[in-house]
Parts: structure tokens; C-alpha cells; sequence
């Protein structure tokens, strides 16, 4: 394979790879282009190259700014924007678990605090309140860990991780 379909094909499968962390297809494949460029890159650069409409490139670049996945970067003389991934690998697994946090599991931790009073006076009601227990009870246990997680410096974070692999 050469390095253009090599491109090519990482680019799209990074878009799609992105659907499983919650971002749009669109919006992976931008960031995976500016995740292997050697160059910042404009909006403009990133229709052409990505054959897509100037609001959707300036609309998931918004996006992938606001994930911490991307930074704008001024080039001198220029009054273009011009975007940047971050390619510490470690900070981008930060910002997906950062923001999946954010967009899945801090919304079920409150809506589980609705159930805090339910009256236990019938099987289903004892029912009701043993599985929102249950569930509660496993996101504080995954919202902490996530937390420690987050805390931790990438050295042991990686060092962890591989050993677990092996």
C-alpha cells in the first residue's frame, strides 16, 4: 500500500472508529487527517482534501476544539484559522473519556438522584428501587474509577495498560 492510499484508508476508518467514542463520522475523519498532518491545516484545506461543505468542516471543527481534540493556531501574516490535532495519545484518551463522562455518565448519575425516595411499599416498587440501587451504586463506582483514571500521569497509565495486555 502507498502512502497516499495509506492516508486514505486511515482517514476513513478513523472516522468511523470515531461513531464508537461519540463523534460523527465527518468529524473523525477531520480529525484523523489533522492527527497525522505534519502541517496545520484551514478550513478551507480540510474541504478540499476531505471533499465535504465549508459548515460541515467549520461545524466539526467547533466541535473538536470544544473536545480539546483540536486548537486553532495563527499562522503570521495569515487571517485564516488554521487547526492543529493534539498527537499525545495519552491527552487524546483523556479528552474522549473526558467528554463521554460528560456526555453519558454524569446525565445518569442525576437522573438517578430523582429515584432517591421512592417509596417501597409493594414488590415492584422494591424492584424498582433494588435495580436503580444497583445502578447507581455501579456509576459511582465507574465515575470514580474514570476519575482516578484521570489523575493518573501517562507513564503509569500506559505501563498498566500493557501489562494488562500481556
Amino acid at each position: 500500500m502507498n502512502f497516499t492510499e495509506a492516508k486514505a484508508t486511515f482517514i476513513q476508518r478513523w472516522g468511523e472508529l470515531g461513531t464508537k467514542w461519540g463523534i460523527n463520522r465527518t468529524m473523525g475523519q477531520i480529525h484523523g487527517l489533522l492527527l497525522i498532518s505534519a502541517k496545520p491545516h484551514c478550513a478551507d484545506e480540510i474541504m478540499q482534501l476531505l471533499d465535504i461543505s465549508r459548515g460541515n468542516v467549520c461545524m466539526n471543527l467547533k466541535s473538536l476544539v470544544e473536545w480539546g481534540l483540536v486548537y486553532k493556531k495563527c499562522k503570521d501574516g495569515c487571517r485564516k484559522e488554521y487547526y492543529v490535532a493534539e498527537k499525545d495519545m495519552y491527552q487524546v484518551f483523556r479528552q474522549i473519556v473526558i467528554q463521554r463522562r460528560k456526555e453519558e455518565l454524569e446525565p445518569l448519575l442525576l437522573m438517578m438522584e430523582n429515584y432517591s425516595d421512592i417509596e417501597e411499599n409493594c414488590t415492584e416498587s422494591s424492584e424498582f428501587c433494588k435495580v436503580v440501587g444497583d445502578i447507581k451504586y455501579f456509576s459511582r463506582k465507574a465515575d470514580a474509577t474514570l476519575d482516578s483514571l484521570l489523575k493518573t500521569k501517562p507513564d503509569w497509565f500506559v505501563g498498566s495498560f500493557l501489562k494488562m495486555l500481556r
